[in-house]
């Protein structure tokens, strides 16, 4: 669907499909355990969160150069522009690439080289997002917060990401403060697979603008109240929900109970090449599961670019958003 959109749940090390990953691989003298394109399509089959990670970090191993970084990314953003983003906060995951050797400065830089362009190759406007590894230390992620300060001019904000449960918010408390006082914006996976307690947390202990998934809200009234009350936007993936199976078929989803209840709810991809689908294939599902009119579509439209980092440029988001409320079905 061409409706334009924000995305603001990406993570580029997840739109790594395939067909690029044994390119790279050969690049870069990388031998994957898998015999072809199709084979590794297979492994795309996950019983939760965990067994979509350990693959997810298995294909990293092809990242190794600026240009590496650059193709990802280009090739995200061609796609995500033939879908009808407009606008894409990116996350990427500098501790994974660390881990393998590979300089903060290799990613950003490769990932800028694309960024840069975008608007004029691609026109999707950019911003990335810096996300911390949950399941690693509190120390490692001060630790990237540091090796990251020569890059914070490319870098609007942190975020957390990877397993969720037994890794609560409250761990974080430190880099997240140090993130505030550094200017960034914060945003949070919280409430995927953890409780609600989890969003609390993020909310009141790391201070984040914006919740990443979000789903278990629904479990509690009185947060539910308070995410309407203060307008805080949820970022769901739909067939990332499916794929993971925190929902077991898409008619399933609470997507409608979100809206109906007044949440700030956007739609977005995730790690799309995992999860069978970009931003435009995620309106495009919900809109056929869930009986989605064309109004409730453009409500969520409208909602990315309202939950979108855009203070600096109020112009080009209202520029977009009249793109939306022009927009013909």
């Amino acid at each position: 669907m061409s409706l334009p959109k924000a995305e603001l749940h990406l993570h580029i090390e997840g739109t790594l499909e395939p067909e690029l990953a044994f390119e790279l691989a050969a690049r870069n003298g990388v031998e994957l355990p898998y015999a072809d394109t199709d084979t590794l399509r297979e492994a795309y089959l996950f019983e939760d969160l965990q067994s979509f990670l350990n693959l997810y970090y298995e294909l990293m191993a092809v990242l190794r150069t600026e240009r590496d970084f650059e193709d990802l990314a280009n090739a995200y953003l061609a796609r995500a522009a033939a879908q009808g983003v407009r606008h894409a906060e990116i996350f990427f995951d500098p501790q994974a690439h660390i881990a393998r050797g590979v300089e903060m400065g290799t990613v950003v830089e490769g990932l800028w080289r694309a960024l840069a362009r975008s608007e004029a190759v691609h026109g999707v406007s950019t911003q990335l997002i810096m996300c911390f590894l949950r399941d690693e230390s509190a120390e490692s992620a001060l630790e990237t917060l540091a090796a990251a300060k020569p890059y914070l001019d490319r870098i609007v904000g942190v975020g957390l990401d990877s397993a969720e449960v037994g890794h609560p918010p409250v761990k974080f408390r430190e880099v997240y403060e140090a993130a505030a006082e550094l200017g960034l914006r914060r945003v949070a996976h919280a409430g995927e697979e953890g409780p609600p307690e989890y969003i609390v947390e993020a909310l009141d202990v790391l201070g984040v603008e914006r919740i990443d998934h979000g789903l278990r809200c629904m479990e509690s009234p009185e947060l539910v109240a308070r995410l309407v009350r203060d307008r805080i936007p949820l970022t769901l993936c739909p067939l990332s929900n499916v794929r993971l199976r925190t929902v077991d078929v898409l008619a399933d989803h609470p997507l409608p109970a979100m809206l109906d209840a007044g949440l700030l709810c956007t739609v977005n991809s995730d790690d799309p090449a995992y999860f069978g689908g970009y931003a435009g294939d995620n309106f495009d599902a919900v809109r056929s599961a869930l009986g989605l009119g064309e109004e409730t579509l453009r409500e969520l439209a409208r909602n990315s670019f309202l939950a979108s980092f855009l203070e600096h440029d109020e112009e080009l988001r209202a520029r977009y958003l009249a793109e939306v409320d022009t927009y013909e079905f």
